[in-house]
């Protein structure tokens, strides 16, 4: 009874080997996971859900969120076919190694001089002494070209059998190893990495980052800290370079500094910050115009939001309130604008908007002093973009390899030589033969170049 259930049991896991063995499994994943980088390439990655609700209705958006398309590269489905990968990689080298294993890791190879006299790559000469004579001279140069050699005595004379390279059969399954390593790289940054986003002022610093797959809040551990933040920006307007200058903070105290550019990022604990975007901020600095309507006389001054600015000509004081990017006047929007408040003397405060677009909309007012907006300094906030990804020197490892891989596979090769040399008469008969796995053409140029050698040698060159 025991003995039946093992023998299905182990029917049943040759059955599964089989499977995972396949290529077709290896084609039909690559294939899917090919479809899939489609679909999230077609589909935006971490949007904001009202934006996917305004994009593809309710319906498909509830589909989509279930079937994670939203962020399809951190779900489940994902990296089980990324898995599932590896795993039918590794278990097809496995499958294929058994054959292999035996030609590279065996003491003593075979040695078939028949298959050797019917092969392409031959040369063959006469060399005139003893056979004995012609292996001690023959057998040292053989040896300084090849690691494994040894001779054989024939039923004529003598063969030595020499060969290189038995190593490189395994160029192929680095290759397979490192796409394996990749694959495992890309999985440990999935799971254990993370992408977010922190938007400062200078000034400002933050000790947590909004993740933008499920907009979760990330402790850092540590503070960040934006010290200044600088854009340039051409004559059309565009912009041209936005640098951030940037502290790390570990108990009020600066560990490390930095200023950051486009593609130069800094790095904290494994914690890349990367400029990725600015954006513009409230003004707290403005500069004003009084114009006195007895004297005609303008006076500039600096303000910031929240000081009173005394007028001159005893004309009261003014107050900047708030700056608000939409102001309301009798119900129209008249773009962005100051707040503020006028208090003239021995007279009641007055609010007064001052829009950026209309430069005059005070004199409408018609009061003693009227003011308007000469020039305002702006304020921007750096946008950073935070990521963590652990599995990245696994990815470098898995480039290595394969680049390793590739040089063995492509430049490296088995040799196998053969030197017969057989007494014919008062002569010697000498046959060079040699095969490759690979670069077949190149091994006849070995074996021309071989014979070349031998046959100097035999002729006292």
């Amino acid at each position: 009874m025991n003995s039946k259930q093992s023998s299905a049991d182990l029917s049943a896991i040759d059955r599964i080997w089989k499977s995972f063995a396949s290529v077709r499994l290896t084609i039909a994943l690559l294939l899917s996971l090919a479809a899939t980088s489609i679909i999230g390439t077609l589909i935006p990655q971490n949007e904001a859900p009202g934006a996917y609700l305004q994009t593809f209705g309710e319906f498909l958006y509830r589909l989509f969120s279930l079937l994670g398309l939203f962020d399809m590269y951190h779900s489940w489905w994902f990296r089980a076919l990324i898995l599932l990968l590896v795993v039918n990689i590794i278990i097809c080298s496995l499958d294929r190694l058994k054959a292999t294993w035996k030609i590279i890791f065996v003491r003593n190879p075979r040695f078939n001089i028949a298959r050797y006299r019917q092969l392409k790559s031959k040369a063959e000469f006469n060399a005139a002494g003893a056979t004995a004579s012609l292996k001690d001279r023959f057998l040292p140069v053989v040896s300084r070209r090849y690691r494994y050699r040894r001779t054989e005595e024939t039923d004529a004379g003598f063969a030595i059998y020499a060969e290189k390279g038995r190593l490189t059969r395994l160029g192929v399954y680095v290759v397979h190893l490192s796409v394996v390593v990749l694959l495992i790289g890309g999985l440990i940054g999935s799971i254990f990495g993370y992408e977010g986003f922190v938007n400062l002022a200078p000034g400002d610093s933050a000790r947590s980052i909004q993740l933008r797959h499920n907009n979760q809040i990330l402790p850092l551990g540590f503070d960040i800290r934006c010290d200044a933040f600088k854009v340039e920006f051409y004559d059309t307007g565009a912009p041209k370079e936005f640098r951030s200058s940037l502290s790390i903070l570990k108990e009020g105290k600066v560990i490390e500094q930095k200023d950051i550019i486009v593609n130069d990022p800094l790095r904290y604990e494994g914690i890349s910050f990367y400029q990725a975007s600015y954006g513009s901020l409230s003004p707290t600095e403005v500069i004003l115009n009084f114009t006195s309507q007895a004297t005609g006389m303008i006076y500039s001054q600096r303000a910031a939001i929240g000081t009173a600015v005394d007028i001159p000509e005893n004309l009261g004081t003014f107050t900047l309130k708030k700056y608000t990017r939409q102001a309301d006047f009798r119900g129209h929007n008249i773009g962005e604008a100051f707040i503020g408040v006028l208090t003239p003397q021995n007279s009641n405060p007055i609010d007064i908007t001052l829009p950026l677009k209309f430069p005059s909309f005070d004199k409408m007012r018609k009061g003693q002093v009227f003011v308007s907006i000469a020039d305002f300094v702006p304020r921007y906030y750096t946008g950073l973009q935070v990521s963590k990804d652990p599995g990245v020197w696994v990815v470098y490892i898995g480039f290595i390899l394969m680049i390793i891989g590739i040089y063995i596979t492509f430049f490296m090769s088995h040799q196998q030589i053969c030197v017969e040399v057989t007494l014919l008469d008062k002569k010697s008969q000498v046959m060079v033969a040699g095969t490759s796995n690979k670069n077949k053409m190149g091994m006849q140029k070995k074996v021309a170049q071989l014979a070349h050698r031998l046959a100097n040698l035999t002729s006292g060159k």
